[in-house]
């Protein structure tokens, strides 16, 4: 005959029929006793995590993108720079606010600050070309470089900035 009748039960004996007895009725008791505990006993919340502060606290951003001048205007300029002129002052400092991000680390092909090589065949095309190419865009690169409110005076002075690295 076949090892395992369709037609027999798995309880062979009656110390198996006491514990499976046992078992269906002790299994969904502790079950019940667990989930009420579970729900009785709940998280405790600190009523300090649930002021008005502490909510405000939480759902700060992450983080914050600046493109441009956050605090003032790309063309203003503070009294103590105002005798001087606007190339000198502020080529690194537009470099340092928009340029960057990309040149830092040759971002889509844009060449590394301080790179010769990448920097010379551009370098030979004169200011004025890569005046026009930073205005009207380049490749991956939006026109004024993703800031629209930088004169051209200030695309130049960091145009001279960035070429004075590269020599």
């Amino acid at each position: 005959m076949d090892a395992h009748d369709q037609h027999q039960s798995f309880i062979k004996t009656p110390q198996q029929l006491v514990v499976v007895l046992l078992l269906s009725f002790l299994v969904p008791i502790l079950g019940i006793v667990l989930l009420v505990q579970l729900v009785l006993s709940g998280h405790r919340a600190d009523p300090q995590a649930l002021t008005p502060e502490a909510v405000a606290a939480r759902l700060q951003p992450v983080a914050r993108l600046e493109i441009g001048a956050p605090s003032a205007a790309p063309g203003a300029r503070s009294g103590e720079d105002r005798g001087k002129p606007a190339a000198a002052a502020d080529g690194k400092g537009i470099y340092d606010k928009v340029c960057f991000a990309c040149h830092a680390q040759s971002v889509a092909g844009s060449p590394k600050l301080g790179d010769k090589a990448a920097w010379a065949p551009r370098i030979q095309t004169g200011t004025n070309a890569m005046l026009q190419s930073v205005i009207k865009g380049k490749g991956a690169m939006p026109p004024k470089a993703g800031n629209p409110s930088l004169s051209e005076q200030e695309i130049r002075a960091a145009i001279d900035f960035m070429v004075s690295q590269a020599k």
